[in-house]
C-alpha cells in the first residue's frame, strides 16, 4: 500500500500514532537529563488540511477534526493534552487547518536540552523540512535513507531517547525492513525506546510481522492495536510496536485508548488491543 503522509494526515491512524508519541516524550522528560528523538521518515513536518491531497481523501475529518474540541474525560484529556497543544500550537488562529507531522509535534515538546535528528529520503520533502527548521539549533534536518543513518546515529551521544519508524509503506516487503532494521539498530543501542509505526490492512502481513518480531530475541516488545472499522480491503487499522515502554505506558493506554476508539471507530465493528510480544518487564529509560 502506498501511505503518502500527505494523504492521509490527521487521519485516525495519526491521532493514535502522534498521541503515543506524545506521551513517550513525556515520559522521557521525566529527568531532568538531555534525550534524542531520531525519526527515520520525517516527512515534511507540516501539512495542509486544504491541499489537493488531504482534500482527495477528506480522512482528517474522521480523525483530528472528531477529536480536537470533542468532550473527553478527564483523565484521558490529561493524557492527551501535550498532543493537542501540539496540534494547537500549529493553528494558531483557532479551528483545524494545518496537522503536525512528528517532527512539529517532538519538537514542541522538547526542552531546552533536548535534540530532534529528523530524516527524510525524499529530496523535495527533506528540502522543504530543512527550511521549516531552518536557524532551530535544536533540531537536525538530513537527507539520507533513515534505515541507513541509523548506523551512524546509534547510540545518541545524549545515550536517552527514542527512534521513530514511520514508513510510507511504498515499497514491497516494509514489513520485513522494519524487523531487520530494529534487530540492527537494537543491537547497536539496546537501551533505546523504540516506537514502530505499521498500517492493518494485509491480516496475514501483520501475522508475519508480528510474528517475526516475536522470534527477534529482542525483549520488551509491545504492539498496540486499532481498528477504526470492520476488517476491510483497505486501511481499517493501525499499530504501533513499541520497545522497551516505559513502565506507565500500558497503564495509560488502558486509560487513554478506550476514549479514541469511542471518538474514533464504527461502534460495534472494530476494537482495540495491546498485547506483549515478548517480555513484560518494563525498561526504564
Amino acid at each position: 500500500m502506498n501511505y503518502r503522509h500527505a494523504y492521509h494526515a490527521g487521519n485516525f491512524a495519526d491521532v493514535v500514532k502522534h498521541a503515543v508519541l506524545a506521551r513517550l516524550v513525556e515520559y522521557l522528560k521525566q529527568k531532568d537529563k538531555a534525550f534524542r528523538v531520531i525519526d527515520i521518515h520525517a516527512g515534511i513536518g507540516l501539512y495542509d488540511l486544504a491541499s489537493v491531497e488531504a482534500q482527495k481523501t477528506g480522512e482528517w475529518h474522521d480523525g483530528i477534526g472528531r477529536l480536537l474540541d470533542a468532550a473527553i474525560e478527564p483523565k484521558a484529556l490529561a493524557l492527551l493534552a501535550p498532543y493537542l497543544d501540539a496540534v494547537r500550537a500549529c493553528n494558531p488562529q483557532g479551528g483545524l487547518s494545518r496537522y503536525p507531522g512528528s517532527p512539529l509535534i517532538v519538537r514542541h515538546l522538547l526542552r531546552r536540552q533536548d535534540r530532534l535528528s529528523a530524516i527524510e529520503l525524499h529530496p523535495d520533502d527533506a528540502e522543504r523540512l530543512k527550511t521549516r527548521f531552518e536557524g532551530d539549533f535544536q533540531v537536525r534536518v538530513m537527507q539520507l535513507d533513515g534505515w541507513l543513518a541509523l548506523g551512524a546515529h546509534l547510540p545518541p551521544k545524549e545515550k536517552r531517547g527514542l527512534v521513530l519508524v514511520d514508513p510510507p509503506f511504498e515499497e514491497q516487503g516494509e514489513f520485513a525492513r522494519i524487523v531487520d532494521g530494529l534487530i540492527k539498530a537494537h543491537r547497536r543501542w539496546p537501551g533505546g525506546l523504540y516506537a514502530l509505526w505499521y498500517p492493518v490492512k494485509d491480516d496475514d502481513a501483520v501475522a508475519v510481522f508480528r510474528r517475526d518480531l516475536a522470534a527477534s530475541g529482542i525483549a520488551k516488545i509491545l504492539d498496540i492495536r486499532f481498528e477504526a472499522r470492520a476488517p476491510a480491503p483497505r486501511l481499517y487499522g493501525s499499530g504501533m510496536v513499541v520497545v522497551n515502554p516505559p513502565f506507565t505506558l500500558e497503564s495509560e493506554l488502558r486509560d487513554l485508548l478506550p476514549t479514541l476508539h469511542r471518538l474514533l471507530a464504527e461502534e460495534g465493528k472494530a476494537q482495540w488491543a495491546l498485547e506483549w510480544l515478548a517480555g513484560e518487564k518494563p525498561h526504564t529509560a
